[in-house]
């Protein structure tokens, strides 16, 4: 973060496990001030008691946009400003074919991984306009560039539809506010609880071959932060079969 403020404040969503609790665990050892929130609350203050730095905790849900308001509100009276938001609430499902996803299961992942991060921009947003500085980041997946894994195919939609949200926010900052930074995180497996966290059960992602730890996610999304590529890949290896994928689509050589 050495591009950054010496001590920036930092809003985690969704961070009382996973990569959101690995984040604000690597942001308080640089010395970031940080604003943690996520639905379960015990484990929420648990993350927060074992931090040793400057934390406010608001319980709640980043689906919801009161929620979001409140957790802005706690922010700016604890700490005067906010520096970075990160979108990292979110939620998969599991689905043995497309034939398989209902209409109910959609509308969850728009809301749980979508709708979630589009509150959370237009929430912070007014703030970081009037400084005319500031960092989004909204934690996607490698599935929403390639959606190869086909029981998470609704999953991948929303996260598909959260790339366009970022990507756009982008062009409408870059004329008039050029100094916010709209950051796109885009992970690959990670070894958490989030495959047995799914709708639907399983995958296990700890079981995984070649899972990425949070820890190691969080070092590069707190590197990437205030400097760096706008699209952080996790593990910059992945950009290559991303862009073959993307050729071959173009040139009809892959399904």
């Amino acid at each position: 973060m050495a591009s950054g403020p010496a001590s920036p404040v930092v809003v985690i969503t969704g961070a009382s496990s996973g990569i959101g609790a690995a984040l604000a665990r690597e942001l308080a050892s640089r010395g970031a001030s940080l604003v943690l929130t996520a639905r379960r609350e015990p484990l929420l203050r648990e993350v927060a008691g074992a931090l040793g730095g400057p934390v406010e905790v608001v319980p709640g849900d980043a689906t919801r946009r009161d929620d979001l308001e409140q957790v802005l509100a706690r922010a700016l009276a604890r700490f005067g400003r906010v520096d970075a938001w990160v979108n990292n609430a979110g939620r998969g499902i599991t689905r043995a074919s497309l034939q398989d996803v209902s209409g109910d299961d959609l509308d969850l992942m728009i809301r749980d991984n979508t709708r979630s991060a589009l509150f959370g921009m237009q929430v912070v947003l007014p703030h970081f306009k009037e400084r005319r500085q500031g960092v989004l980041a909204n934690v996607s997946s490698m599935l929403s560039r390639v959606p190869a894994f086909s029981v998470r195919a609704a999953y991948s939609a929303s996260k598909a539809a959260l790339n366009s949200l970022t990507e756009s926010l982008r062009f409408e900052l870059a004329e008039k506010y050029p100094q916010i930074r709209v950051v796109l995180v885009l992970p690959g497996v990670v070894a958490t609880d989030f495959g047995n966290s799914a709708l639907g059960g399983g995958p296990d992602s700890r079981r995984i071959p070649g899972g990425q730890s949070a820890e190691d996610v969080a070092r590069i999304i707190a590197d990437g932060l205030f400097a760096g590529p706008l699209d952080l890949y996790t593990r910059p290896e992945r950009l290559e079969p991303v862009l073959g994928h993307l050729r071959g689509l173009a040139q009809g050589l892959t399904k």
